[in-house]
């Protein structure tokens, strides 16, 4: 039997268009009440809501070197030595050296100095996981791919961003971020 592939097609394909306009919605959605999130837990610390993401992906990677958490973030090697220096101030992190190459220093979390940051995503992360668990182990795998597939494309779309950004400094002849006091970042 042959099928005529135009015929329903413009149909076919508006549900799907829907839903993936819905998709891009909640995502959005998601990354702003992330960002809303970050900011009221790093305020409650007294923390740059920027500090409190790096002790993030410092504690999701077990440790990282300053170079790692600068390109991840895109912060400068100078602002990223200050964000380290405050938070090992704060006695969050501390500074290992490598053992196979001197040369190299890594950040670790300090466990028992983010046990009181710990304790306030808890609820947020029991509630979540009451959800998640709600899913299909079919359904969470579909939804695992999904988020980390969109986030790895975020992250080379940024990464996009900012080589486009630099470059259109250089050709206007601007420096990088000038900070008040008149500093380069």
């Amino acid at each position: 039997m042959r099928r005529n592939s135009t015929r329903g097609a413009p149909e076919a394909a508006k549900p799907i268009q829907e839903l993936v306009k819905r998709v891009g919605i909640e995502v959005r959605r998601m990354g702003a009440q992330g960002v809303m999130k970050s900011h009221a837990i790093a305020e409650r610390f007294g923390l740059h809501r920027t500090d409190l993401e790096c002790l993030d992906l410092i504690y999701l990677g077990g440790k990282a070197s300053a170079g790692e958490l600068a390109r991840a973030t895109g912060l400068t090697s100078g602002a990223m030595t200050a964000l380290i220096d405050r938070l090992e101030a704060a006695g969050y992190v501390a500074r290992e050296g490598d053992p196979t190459d001197r040369r190299r220093r890594y950040i670790r979390i300090r466990a028992d100095a983010i046990k009181p940051i710990q304790k306030v995503y808890e609820p947020m992360q029991a509630e979540m996981f009451k959800l998640w668990s709600s899913f299909s182990a079919r359904d969470l795998r579909v939804i695992a791919d999904f988020l980390s597939r969109s986030t790895d494309l975020s992250v080379a779309c940024v990464e996009g961003i900012r080589g486009e950004a630099r470059s259109t400094m250089v050709e206007q002849g601007r420096p990088r971020n000038k900070s008040k006091k008149g500093a380069t970042t």
